[in-house]
Parts: structure tokens; sequence; C-alpha cells
């Protein structure tokens, strides 16, 4: 969550403030509250590559995978042990840019992201196997506690779906104590009445992985991801967020 926003939000220079959910503390700032979650977009993780995907059968030579995502890296490792990984900063254009003038194979993104500001490139696929961030893919509007106006305009946005699956992820991701340095993933999808919950926890390296999966009725389901979490950690979790603390 932008700090930027944040205090601009809470010194009245602007009224609401637009954040990519994934990124936002699971504790928002004293002040500010939820205002509306928007209707989901993809929440998978994209492979962007370089020539073709022959590179992920390759036996000679290094292969070089690019990526700022710890979570990303722990779940590439886990798959591929033997691939190195490279760190890639900056915003969309430029990592787009490092990626063709690095000697890197592939660059992992983002589908919502790139696909939101019709950036993502033929030569890309989703990665249906890696478990994506809590929240990713989801927008949070934030507005003041105290500007009520502002609160009721947002409510038409609010997409109760999302915000249900949304909050089951981050209270996953609360209960493991996690942030941008920890690999944690979650996913809570609705379907059929029921909510289908998949939650995972890995090393650094990737060699160490912790999953759980839930399904439970819809009308039952919002402590799910607490409970989830709490279930990971008695299963060998606890070990893991130890080693990475």
């Amino acid at each position: 969550m932008s700090r930027a926003l944040d205090i601009a939000l809470l010194n009245h220079r602007i009224d609401i403030a637009v954040h990519s959910m994934k990124d936002v503390p699971t504790r928002l700032p004293e002040g500010v509250q939820q205002a509306a979650i928007l209707k989901r977009g993809p929440v998978h993780d994209l492979l962007v590559y370089k020539k073709d995907l022959d590179f992920l059968r390759r036996q000679d030579g290094p292969v070089r995978v690019a990526t700022s995502s710890i979570r990303r890296a722990a779940q590439w490792l886990h798959k591929y042990p033997t691939h190195q990984i490279h760190n890639l900063r900056g915003n969309v254009n430029t990592r787009l840019r490092k990626l063709a003038e690095e000697d890197w194979d592939a660059a992992i993104f983002a589908q919502a992201g790139l696909e939101r500001i019709q950036l993502r490139p033929e030569n890309s696929i989703v990665l249906d196997w890696m478990l994506p961030a809590p929240a990713q893919g989801a927008i949070l509007v934030a507005c003041r506690e105290d500007d009520e106006q502002s609160f009721t305009w947002c409510q038409p946005l609010n997409d109760p779906d999302t915000a249900l699956c949304t909050r089951i992820e981050r209270d996953f991701l609360r209960t493991l104590l996690g942030g941008c340095s920890t690999p944690i993933s979650a996913l809570a999808e609705i379907e059929d009445g029921d909510i289908y919950f998949s939650g995972q926890l890995l090393s650094l390296d990737g060699r160490q992985n912790v999953s759980i999966e839930k399904i439970l009725p819809l009308e039952i389901a919002d402590g799910i991801g607490k409970t989830a979490a709490e279930e990971l950690l008695e299963r060998g979790g606890k070990e893991i967020a130890d080693k990475i603390k």
C-alpha cells in the first residue's frame, strides 16, 4: 500500500485511494477503511519467455528465470530445483525491457497486471500450477473512516464474492504472520455454493513445502482462512516460518 496515498488520504488531499490489494497490509492504517473491493481480475501468474519453451527441458547449461517475487521464486524452484532465479525490479515496461536485454530465458509476471494495461506479450503462458499471492488480481478502494459520503458512493463498486474470497486469503496470510518476504500463497474460489480454498507455505529455496486444501459450504466458510493457517502451522508450517524469520 502506497504510503504517499495514505498520507494524502489522511491529510484530506484525496478522498479515495485505489490499490492493488495483494500489496495492501492485512491491517489498514489507523483512520483508513476499506470502501470497496472491485470484481476480481485474473488471479494467476504469467511466464513470459523469449523464444520458445524448449528451455524448460534443457539439460546442457543453466536455465535463467527472473522474478521480483519471493513467492514466485520459491514455487518455481520447488518445481524446477536446478534453475537459476534472477532479480527483476521496476515497473512493467522496465521489466519487459530487461527481459529482452538480459541473458534470461523467461520472467514471471502477474497476469492481471499485464492484461489490465494491455501489455501481455504473445509469447506468454498462464502458470495455472502456481498458486497466487493472497488477494492477487483484486483492487481495493479505501477512504477515511470518518468519510461516510465517499464510503457510500463506493458501495456500488463492491463485489461481495471477491470481498469474501480475498478476506479469507488475507486471514490465512495474517494468521501465518506473513508479508512480502514470505513465500505464502492462497486462493479462495466460489463454486456451486461452496468455497474452495488452497494455501501454501514454502521455504525460500523451495525445498520445503506445506500445502492445505479445504472445501466448505459458503454459509459457514468465513473463518476458513484462519483455520487453514492454524492447521498448516501444526503440519510443519511453523518450522518453515521460524526459519524464514
